[in-house]
């Protein structure tokens, strides 16, 4: 059985000198929009030092996904040969448009997340999952009802964590999200 790195001793003191100083360790910087941050921290799992991997979101996020998931089952039921949406870009990185079948998939998709968005089928709370079992240390995944999940964000976040003080908002928050008005 191949051992969990993220307790090992040596390897949160190589850990703790790439942190710097700092509370974490980002992971993935892909996300421009702040509302997903993928980061590594210190801290402690049942009485021992461990490395925390987190998945730390934004609750609008968190909802948006969740609308995006109830669209595909409800278009897999309602077109046949449903297949999910997949876009390619061109040679010059632009998006290729999507088929007439395509096409159809997303409008209903469009209209399944505008009436679900009207009626607030879907209500997200803040929450901490820990997942004892991951491949290298514990696992954390983490909803925040937060606009942006920023560096300030983030270090109080670990803080409260590690003390003990965090308490999850257990408040039920539905969103409607506008489109971009091109005007």
């Amino acid at each position: 059985m191949k051992t969990n790195q993220g307790f090992d001793l040596n390897v949160i003191q190589a850990f703790k000198g790439k942190l710097n100083g700092a509370a974490f360790l980002e992971l993935s910087e892909e996300d421009s929009s702040g509302e997903f941050r993928h980061i590594q921290f210190i801290g402690r799992f049942d009485g021992h030092e461990v490395v925390y991997d987190a998945i730390v979101f934004t609750l609008r996020f968190q909802h948006e996904l969740e609308l995006y998931e109830m669209a595909e089952h409800e278009a897999a039921k309602h077109f046949p040969n449903y297949k999910k949406l997949q876009y390619h870009e061109d040679e010059n990185g632009n998006l290729n448009p999507l088929n007439n079948d395509e096409e159809a998939i997303g409008m209903y998709m469009a209209e399944v997340i505008l009436e679900l968005q009207e009626e607030e089928v879907v209500k997200v709370k803040e929450h901490v999952d820990i997942d004892s079992e991951a491949e290298f240390g514990v696992g954390l995944s983490v909803g925040l009802h937060q606009e942006a999940i920023t560096d300030r964000v983030l270090d109080e976040f670990i803080f409260g964590f590690n003390s003990g003080t965090f308490k999850t908002d257990d408040t039920w928050y539905s969103f409607h999200h506008e489109e971009d008005d091109p005007s």
